[in-house]
């Protein structure tokens, strides 16, 4: 029974796990009227809301408060009418009597499961990591979760810690390394691979980023496997295989993550490296049971970027609902850009030539710290690494994802000799090139990368001759305007903005982002959708909402 007394007889949905794919996805369900549908219940294994777990490494620098990188506070589950269980774990489903039993003692029936466990850190075979009383010897920390961070933060500012090693070279393990250099530490990375980010880049990219990183204070040791961590209570050292002992009052394992597949194992769902799920992203052989984001394995694939989860989500959402049930998911082609320890790197595709018939481009300067390399298959760029200049990355990620044919000059594709520069991405190519068009009719225009907006800041595009402020807002929602005040013709965009207002810089008129509407008699703004793509690109639709 409901509230009111009336009988409901919505479908019960379930969804196991909070994180950034669960949410993701029940927020497309409630986009396609999910919640006349469905009574919404949620699990999560933190006592929190859903929050942006990729900022963590920012929270961990000091450049993020841990608070303002919340998607969904607990306020939102309970406007959209969800019933979250946070801080509960999910132990086991009966897929016959369609259950699910938490760790509370609860027994939640549903209709439509979705499982949305994602990873976890992995602790990689080493002596020394527990205790005699077996918990995780102190100073012994993963790097996944807001709570490891926080706890990181609290012990790195000890004053009697002074050094920490961390253990994985790879994206986590550096941006590790880079936030806790920023509290005075000595700190080493060791990595078993023969280069850094050997997942993203080859090994002369990797010998450039190694020198960058050395340059930043931080120590690197590759090729080197730890294979214990001394002390009796406490960190104390780390011993490597073929190399001296390392002496350390705390050890980060950033090595690897491993999707959370224990829940389906112990439920008898088919798991082989994840959750076997098809093109809908239904779990095989399961007519109620899905599965999205890191938990999940499509086509042998197993995706651990934020892109593939929300396309993920998107197919998933059109199935629950019956929107679409054609919708299918193909599998993602990832391409990157980030700052690793402040350091630009964009990767996409292979990287290097596999083919004898592959060309490659390879440009190496390392005391700036700039590597590129370009992989070309039949006149098309079939992989790309850039690192310390990421300036035709716009340029080079349209040419990889479309498969565009590429000039004869190949040092275009690197450099300004006739291609488009920094700023440009398909909005500025030529036209065969430059716009999406949905089956509405309705435009896309891309605008570049997101991290040319500052987080808390705005900036103004130029979009079929009409000027757009695009902001990013503390809690990472995106926001898209008329760029100038109808009142005196101010630039929004360079405007103060508190939560989601933009105030004016002419004459402090306010206007709420989300609606377009001036809270201060100052008329109203078009709004704009907004949106990222698979390659964290800003796609603007020039249809005002």
């Amino acid at each position: 029974m409901s509230r009111s007394g009336m009988r409901d007889n919505r479908r019960r949905l379930v969804v196991i796990g909070n994180g950034m794919a669960g949410a993701r996805a029940v927020e497309e369900i409630l986009a396609r009227g999910g919640a006349k549908q469905f009574r919404i219940t949620m699990f999560g294994d933190e006592p929190y809301g859903n929050y942006n777990r990729i900022m963590l490494s920012h929270v961990l620098s000091g450049d993020e408060d841990d608070d303002a990188i919340f998607l969904n506070p607990l306020s939102w589950y309970r406007d959209n009418g969800i019933t979250l269980h946070a801080g509960v774990r999910a132990k086991r489903i009966d897929r016959f009597t369609k259950n699910v039993f938490s760790s509370d003692g609860r027994v939640t029936p549903y209709n439509t499961l979705i499982i949305a466990t994602g990873s976890r850190s992995h602790m990689p075979p080493m002596k020394g990591l527990y205790t005699p009383g077996g918990s995780v010897k102190q100073g012994i920390f993963g790097f996944r979760t807001i709570d490891d961070t926080r706890k990181m933060l609290a012990y790195a500012q000890h004053e009697q810690h002074r050094h920490a090693v961390v253990i994985g070279g790879g994206l986590l393990g550096l941006e590790a390394a880079s936030g806790l250099r920023r509290y005075g530490l000595e700190v080493d990375v060791v990595h078993s691979g023969g280069h850094l980010m050997s997942a993203q880049m080859g090994p002369d990219g990797g010998a450039v980023l190694r020198r960058s990183v050395q340059a930043l204070g931080i120590g690197v040791y590759t090729g080197s496997r730890t294979t214990a961590v001394l002390g009796t209570d406490k960190v104390a050292a780390v011993r490597l295989r073929d190399r001296s002992d390392i002496e350390c009052d705390m050890v980060v394992m950033a090595a690897d993550i491993r999707p959370n597949v224990d829940l389906a194992v112990l439920s008898g769902l088919p798991v082989e490296r994840a959750i076997v799920v098809d093109d809908s992203l239904r779990v095989q052989d399961e007519d109620d049971i899905y599965a999205v984001g890191e938990c999940v394995q499509h086509r042998g694939q197993v995706y651990g970027l934020v892109a593939p989860l929300w396309e993920q989500a998107a197919v998933l959402a059109n199935h629950v609902t019956g929107a679409d049930t054609s919708a299918a998911y193909h599998g993602s082609r990832t391409a990157t850009k980030l700052k690793v320890a402040g350091i630009e790197v964009a990767s996409m595709g292979l990287q290097g030539p596999e083919l004898e018939t592959d060309e490659q481009i390879v440009f190496s300067e390392p005391s700036r710290g700039v590597f590129k390399s370009i992989v070309v298959r039949d006149n098309k760029m079939v992989g790309a690494t850039l690192l310390g200049d990421s300036r035709k990355v716009a340029f080079l990620t349209q040419a990889f994802d479309r498969g565009l044919p590429l000039p004869e000059e190949r040092l275009g594709l690197m450099f300004d000799l006739g291609t488009p520069g920094q700023e440009v991405g398909v909005a500025e190519l030529d036209d065969d090139a430059q716009v999406c068009s949905t089956e509405t009719g309705t435009k896309t225009h891309i605008l570049g990368f997101l991290e040319q907006i500052p987080v808390g800041e705005g900036r103004a595009f130029a979009v079929d001759g009409k000027q757009v402020a695009v902001f990013r807002l503390r809690n990472h929602t995106l926001r898209a305007v008329s760029a100038v005040c109808p009142h005196r013709g101010g630039p929004l965009a360079d405007g103060t903005i508190d939560g989601q207002v933009v105030m004016c810089p002419l004459h402090q008129h306010a206007f709420d982002l989300a609606t377009g509407c001036s809270t201060t008699g100052a008329g109203a703004l078009q709004s704009y959708r907004v949106r990222l793509d698979r390659e964290q690109n800003l796609v603007l639709e020039t249809v005002p909402v």
